[in-house]
């Protein structure tokens, strides 16, 4: 690293140690513009993101085919030609089921104990304010970066709906770039170069119906939803392709995911996983159910497809006639090679900052990062680690919110002035 170089990068690390309260104080504000999705209604937090750039003079484009959903994507070109590297996040959240079992207001951004707590405050408005603030400061070493910086800051990214990265993956590919840099979480000490595929399926029982006590009469539409439930919890005796020497690695890894995303983690990274998220069906307690409609979420390992669940699916139906099916929703597993120049990159920094070296690891959840992925791109995901991510009391240390727009900021650097 050249002396005009360490320069740099201390000065990134001194303008965040400087801006810490101005961070903390984003962070928090971010977190109380509400964004669950569904509904999916962000404007409110995307006017946040928006008013950090025009109060840095950065100018940005609002690509909104969802007029409620807006993305927000900012690109500025260095000093000297080179590589394009984007920045990802997504600014809407888990909606928040009920206050119940909170122990803070799930909207309240409260800090204690040195955590935030709030919906959003690991997955992931820590990340996209770590991507927000590499970009406000990047901007001020641009003219010593080579190539060009894209913040895409998405709105639909929850539901895997379609005005997000998706659409800007059909409609805008100019931001792509070759590499891309994500916040959502993972931990200090795992980086995430691959993830499962969700596969989302809505099952239909139809069965004639009948009076509670006539059990002889008709099949009972929500007996036959639980049963076919119980039997596709064996989809996870469902034997992967084996990956080489990714095995190894993941394998090498399992305390590192436990501790990260806790304990069972490691064991079904490999395998694949049922949540049936929704079940709906009968009309009253003392009636035979004449309808059930039930939605499950498949996650699906590398190394095997939505095929090779359709057809064990396929298998189990055999024996319920009264029954259809549909994919909502499928994203094939994907990764980047673990050892790309990104993640080494990230790993260096993270050292540099805190002494951590974050082992490479396939996550269980998805994220943006494999739409870069499927169009060959490598993308990185790193991040704070999921403390109450989809359940009570989400919260963010400060200290592991610093460090994260530190690494942003430091690995953004060190890409765009690569030789």
């Amino acid at each position: 690293m050249s002396a005009s170089t360490g320069d740099d990068k201390q000065q990134l690390i001194d303008w965040i140690e400087a801006d810490r309260d101005k961070l903390v104080a984003f962070l928090c504000e971010f977190i109380r513009r509400r964004s669950p999705n569904p509904p999916g209604d962000t404007l409110e937090a995307a006017a946040h993101v928006m008013e950090a750039l025009t109060g840095n003079g950065l100018d940005y484009r609002v690509i909104d085919p969802n007029k409620v959903m807006p993305n927000i994507v900012a690109s500025f070109e260095g000093g000297s030609p080179g590589r394009h590297l984007a920045l990802n996040g997504h600014i809407d959240v888990f909606p928040v089921e009920s206050d119940a079992g909170w122990t803070a207001d799930p909207w309240g951004a409260e800090i204690r104990d040195g955590k935030i707590y709030g919906r959003g405050a690991a997955d992931m408005k820590c990340g996209t304010t770590a991507s927000l603030f590499t970009y406000i400061y990047l901007n001020r070493l641009r003219e010593k970066l080579k190539g060009r910086l894209t913040l895409v800051a998405v709105s639909d990214e929850e539901t895997f709906g379609p005005w997000g990265a998706r659409y800007l993956a059909d409609h805008h590919p100019e931001v792509f770039g070759d590499c891309c840099l994500n916040g959502e979480p993972s931990g200090m000490g795992s980086l995430r170069f691959g993830e499962k595929g969700p596969l989302w399926l809505e099952f239909t029982v139809k069965t004639a119906g009948a009076h509670g006590a006539y059990t002889h009469a008709s099949p009972s539409a929500t007996k036959i939803a639980v049963g076919i439930i119980t039997q596709l919890e064996d989809l996870s005796d469902m034997e992967p392709a084996d990956l080489g020497n990714l095995e190894a690695l993941i394998r090498d890894a399992s305390s590192v995911i436990d501790h990260e995303f806790g304990d069972g983690a490691a064991r079904i990274v490999r395998r694949v996983t049922v949540n049936p998220g929704t079940i709906s069906g009968g009309v009253k307690v003392n009636m035979v159910a004449a309808d059930c409609t039930f939605q499950v979420d498949i996650r699906v390992p590398n190394g095997l497809t939505d095929e090779d669940i359709h057809k064990e699916v396929a298998r189990i139906l055999e024996a319920y006639p009264q029954v259809t099916y549909k994919t909502l929703v499928y994203n094939p597993p994907a990764w980047t090679d673990p050892d790309t120049e990104m993640a080494r990159i990230v790993r260096a920094n993270a050292m540099l900052v805190s002494g951590v070296d974050p082992v490479p690891v396939i996550s269980l959840g998805g994220t943006d990062a494999r739409l870069w992925r499927y169009k060959e791109v490598p993308a990185i995901v790193y991040g704070p680690a999921p403390r109450g991510m989809g359940s009570v009391d989400e919260h963010v240390p400060i200290e592991e919110f610093i460090h994260v727009v530190k690494c942003h900021a430091l690995s953004a650097y060190d890409y765009l002035t690569a030789a």
